[in-house]
């Protein structure tokens, strides 16, 4: 899931990348950070045992058998109380000689890890991690010295309680830890807050491309980003096309339709002039031609608008014209018409075509409705903030309406699935056609309220209006 949207969203790919390499780098400087305070810790430590060892040193002597000594005990109280975890020991390097250790340490062995011996600083000390039988981690360092007035060489060994300092790592980890959230933190939230600033123009083309499909701007505005900018111009340069192409079309229809309409209109007058035979056959053909050539121009010009920007047309405006028309039509057939139609719904194309459809449609029903019609009309709304809004009308009768197997065949032109009613059989077919313009939908399916036929229609639509 998370996937998907990081692959469909600009937005979640800026946030997840750059996150994700925020996190890198906070755990890199947590790393480094907590690195760098244990070093100093240590540091800190070796150097109080520095100290202590330095004053060991002050104080060590040899006696009259070449035995060393102390002169007087460590002020530290902790080297003389009994595995109390602070400990020193002067022990000859290569045996053969007495040492001498502090009263903590006992008869408590120390041993040096062999690898030690060899990891010495400038000054010759070895730093070192021992373990006494309590189990206590140790701090130690050690150092070898040959004592005034003796040739042998003495290993001077101090050791201190490294665990007294785990409750001050303990805060500064738990510190450390909580800083480091906190940041994050505060980085996710500066991150979507630049993103979306950033992409702020995106949204803004977006809109305002809305607003011109649904003819309430005619063209993009000027101020957007400079990175954005020649797209916005390329998209208003597309734009003034599009209204030049669907000009230029309606123009050219027009012209047709007066240059075919005068000479078939010549033909039938001196054919009707005539009452011969051939006079006859002239003026049917002519009629024919006339039915061809406005069929075939208003398909030009669907083909037309319906690709026009900007038409708007409300439905239920449209919808109530048609109704009153057709009971004014029909006045004896005390038809009851239902209208469920809210009042903001719009149809994203020419006021023109909708008249069509709709006109068609309830044309029909009202031929085929034994008493009652039903039409309503709802907003079809996209699962997402950025897609298409659809009108779904259905206009469902009472009649007797079509077998399923005829569905098909009944929005193909020319086919009357009735011949005992007048009509040419393109009604649907001109319905289905004009639909498909619009890249909608049309469906014939039995109705379940009603009885009989129910076509449903989806279309574009336009948002709609508060």
């Amino acid at each position: 899931m998370l996937t998907r949207l990081v692959s469909k969203s600009l937005a979640a790919r800026l946030v997840v990348s750059a996150m994700a390499v925020s996190m890198v780098l906070l755990l890199l400087a947590g790393g480094l950070l907590f690195y760098l305070f244990i070093s100093t810790i240590e540091r800190n430590f070796d150097a109080r045992l520095e100290a202590v060892m330095n004053g060991l040193l002050a104080n060590l002597e040899l006696d009259e058998k070449g035995r060393p000594y102390l002169k007087k005990p460590l002020a530290d109280p902790r080297f003389e109380l009994p595995v109390s975890g602070w400990y020193w020991r002067v022990s000859p390097v290569n045996g053969g000689a007495a040492g001498l250790a502090s009263r903590s340490l006992l008869d408590i062995d120390l041993p040096i890890p062999r690898s030690s011996r060899l990891e010495r600083d400038a000054n010759g000390i070895a730093h070192m991690y021992l373990r006494d039988p309590e189990g206590v981690r140790l701090r130690a360092i050690e150092q070898v010295y040959t004592l005034f007035g003796s040739k042998k060489r003495y290993s001077v060994l101090v050791a201190g309680n490294f665990d007294e300092l785990r409750r001050e790592m303990a805060a500064f980890t738990s510190a450390l830890v909580i800083i480091l959230v906190l940041l994050a933190l505060a980085l996710a939230l500066s991150i979507f807050i630049q993103v979306r600033y950033g992409l702020r123009p995106l949204v803004r083309l977006h809109d305002e491309l809305a607003e011109i499909r649904e003819g309430r701007r005619e063209r993009l505005e000027e101020d957007y980003p400079s990175e954005i900018e020649p797209v916005a111009d390329e998209l208003n340069q597309l734009l003034r096309a599009n209204r030049d192409i669907t000009e230029r079309a309606r123009t050219q229809v027009g012209n047709l339709a007066h240059a075919l309409k005068t000479p078939l209109s010549v033909l039938a007058n001196e054919a009707r002039a005539d009452k011969g035979k051939l006079a006859e056959k002239v003026l049917h053909q002519t009629h024919v031609m006339r039915d061809q050539v406005n069929l075939y121009l208003d398909r030009a010009r669907r083909a037309a608008t319906a690709t026009a920007l900007g038409a708007v047309t409300d439905v239920e405006e449209v919808v109530h014209a048609i109704v009153r028309t057709l009971r004014r039509i029909s006045r004896d057939s005390h038809m009851e018409v239902d209208l469920d139609c809210p009042g903001n719904l719009r149809f994203r194309g020419e006021k023109q075509d909708l008249e069509e459809i709709i006109g068609n449609l309830l044309e029909n029903a009202f031929k085929y409705a034994r008493g009652r019609i039903r039409v309503s009309g709802r907003l079809e709304t996209p699962a997402s903030r950025h897609g298409r809004h659809w009108l779904i009308i259905s206009v469902e009768d009472d009649g007797p309406g079509l077998p399923e197997e005829d569905f098909e065949k009944a929005l193909k032109r020319g086919q009357r699935l009735d011949e005992t009613r007048p009509g040419s059989g393109l009604g649907l077919s001109i319905v289905s056609e004009t639909v498909a313009m619009y890249h909608g939908e049309v469906r014939l399916e039995r109705s379940s309220g009603l009885g009989g036929l129910r076509v449903v229609l989806r279309l574009p639509a336009a948002r709609a209006r508060r």
